[in-house]
C-alpha cells in the first residue's frame, strides 16, 4: 500500500510506552514512519535534547523527516528561536551521528513559498573542475571533477521518461536548464518602465542582446507602461481618447 506516515514529537519525553507500541503496530504492518518537529525556544533548541530527540525516534523506527524553523504565528512569539540556532543544531547533528537521524532543517517560507531548507556551508569555494568542501570536523579536502563529463549524454534514457509537467514553477531549476535566462518579480516591468519611458535595454534592437542562443525571451513591445498624468493627476486627453 502506498501510505507513508509522519507523526509530531518536539521533545524525548514525549516518545511513551504507548507511542512506541503504537509505531511498532504500524511499522510492522509496512508503514514507513517519519517524524516532523518544530524547533521551539526553551523547549528542544538545544543539540542535546535534539541529538537524544533522534536518537529515541530511530529507535522505534520512526525516522526524522523535518526539523521546522517555528512559523509566524500570532501568540507564538516567545517559542520562536533565530535560523542560525537551528543551524547550529545540524552542524550538532552532521556526522555527529547516523545520517538516518538527520531531520531536513525547513523553513515554511511566509507568503507561501513552501519548505525551504536551510543547512550548514560545506562547500568552501569552487573552480572550474575542483570543489573544494569541508566535513562536520573543519576538515577541509578538494574534490576533482570529471573533465570529459558530457551531461547532454543522459538525454536518450531521459526521452523513455514522460516528464512531469510544471508549468509556471520551474524555478531555479529552469534556470539551470536553459528554460529561461531570469525570473521577475511581480511587478517588475512597470518598475523598470521608470515614469513611462521604455527602458534602454529593452527597446529596439538591443533587446535582443539579452537573449542569446534563443534562452528566455523578452518582448520589448509587451511591457505594461504607466499612464502618463498631467499636474494634479489627471489622464492625459489623448490617453483618454485611446481608452474610449
Amino acid at each position: 500500500h502506498p501510505l507513508w506516515i509522519n507523526i509530531h514529537v518536539n521533545h524525548p519525553k514525549e516518545i511513551t510506552p504507548e507511542l512506541a507500541a503504537a509505531a511498532d503496530r504500524l511499522t510492522r504492518a509496512g508503514v514507513p514512519l517519519g517524524n516532523q518537529s518544530v524547533l521551539l525556544a526553551g523547549i528542544n533548541d538545544s543539540v542535546t535534547i535534539q541529538r537524544k530527540l533522534v536518537h529515541e525516534l530511530v529507535k522505534i523506527r520512526v525516522r526524522p523527516y523535518y526539523l521546522y524553523q517555528c512559523d509566524l504565528v500570532e501568540g507564538s512569539g516567545h517559542l520562536r528561536t533565530t535560523v542560525s540556532k537551528g543551524i547550529e543544531i545540524i552542524e550538532g547533528l552532521r556526522g555527529h551521528t547516523s545520517g538516518y537521524a538527520v531531520p531536513t532543517y525547513v523553513v515554511d517560507a511566509p507568503g507561501g513559498g513552501g519548505k525551504i531548507p536551510v543547512q550548514p556551508n560545506y562547500i568552501v569555494s569552487q573552480a572550474p573542475g575542483k570543489v573544494v568542501l569541508r566535513n562536520f570536523e573543519g576538515f577541509i579536502t578538494t574534490y576533482q571533477e570529471p573533465l570529459d563529463y558530457d551531461p547532454e549524454a543522459i538525454k536518450s534514457q531521459e526521452a523513455l521518461i514522460a516528464p512531469r509537467p510544471e508549468p509556471g514553477q520551474e524555478g531555479i531549476l529552469g534556470l539551470l536548464q536553459g528554460e529561461r535566462m531570469s525570473i521577475e518579480p511581480e511587478g517588475f516591468a512597470q518598475t523598470r518602465a521608470r515614469g513611462g519611458s521604455e527602458h534602454r535595454l529593452r527597446s529596439g534592437e538591443i533587446a535582443q542582446k539579452w537573449t542569446p542562443l534563443g534562452v528566455g525571451s523578452i518582448d520589448a513591445n509587451n511591457i505594461p507602461v504607466a499612464p502618463q498624468l498631467k499636474d494634479g493627476g489627471e489622464k492625459a486627453e489623448d490617453e483618454e481618447a485611446s481608452e474610449k
